[in-house]
C-alpha cells in the first residue's frame, strides 16, 4: 500500500540549497579569477565576435526569463485565469533552454574574459559595471542550483519556490542589463560580419 501522507516540510531544504548555491557561486568566481582568459575554446556561433554572440544570447535569456515569470504566475493561477495544459510543458522547455543558453554565455564570459577586478594589464582600472556584472554572473550560477532544488523538492516550505524563482529572475535580469543592456545602449545592436 502506498504512503499517501504529505511529506514533512523542512527548512533544511532551502538552507542546504542556499548553502550549495553560495558554494557554486564562489567556485565559479574563483575559477574566473584564477583562469587565464583566452578566446581559444570559445565560439562565435557565426556572429562577428564572441561579444556579439553573448549580447544576442544574453538578450534571448532575458526574454526567456520574463516568459518564465509569466508562465509561473499563470501555472499557479496568479493571472486571473487557469493555465491551459500546454503552459506547463512550454514553461519547462523554455526554462531548460534559458539555463543552457545562460550557462553557455557564462562559460564564454569566464573563459574569454575571466572575472575582472582591480586593474587591467595596461594599468587601467576595471569599471564598476564590469565588476558588478561579473559578481552577478557568478551569483546567477548559484541561483540556478537553488532554483533546481526548489523545483525538485517536495519537502521545502511553500515559500521556497517563489523566492528561488524571484531571486534567480532578479539576478539574471540584472546580469543581462549590465552586459547586453549596457552594450546595446552604448554601441547598438550587434551587426553581422
Amino acid at each position: 500500500m502506498a504512503d499517501t501522507t504529505a511529506p514533512t516540510k523542512s527548512l533544511a531544504v532551502p538552507l542546504t540549497a542556499f548553502a550549495v548555491g553560495a558554494v557554486v557561486a564562489v567556485l565559479v568566481g574563483v575559477f574566473g579569477k584564477i583562469h587565464d582568459p583566452t578566446l581559444q575554446g570559445t565560439t562565435t556561433l557565426g556572429f562577428r565576435t564572441v561579444i556579439d554572440m553573448k549580447v544576442v544570447l544574453a538578450t534571448v535569456v532575458g526574454v526567456l526569463a520574463v516568459l518564465q515569470i509569466l508562465g509561473g504566475l499563470w501555472i499557479y493561477g496568479r493571472l486571473g485565469r487557469p493555465a491551459p495544459a500546454w503552459v506547463g510543458p512550454a514553461h519547462r522547455l523554455s526554462g531548460a533552454i534559458a539555463v543552457i543558453l545562460a550557462v553557455f554565455v557564462a562559460y564564454s564570459c569566464l573563459w574569454a574574459l575571466g572575472l575582472e577586478s582591480g586593474t587591467l594589464k595596461d594599468g587601467e582600472p576595471v569599471g564598476t559595471r564590469t565588476v558588478v556584472h561579473g559578481v552577478l554572473g557568478c551569483a546567477v550560477m548559484g541561483a540556478f542550483v537553488v532554483k533546481a532544488a526548489a523545483v525538485r523538492s517536495r519537502r521545502a516550505p511553500g515559500w521556497f519556490l517563489p523566492l528561488a524563482g524571484g531571486l534567480l529572475f532578479a539576478l539574471l535580469i540584472a546580469a543581462v542589463l549590465t552586459s547586453a543592456g549596457w552594450y546595446v545602449s552604448t554601441r547598438g545592436w550587434p551587426t553581422s560580419g
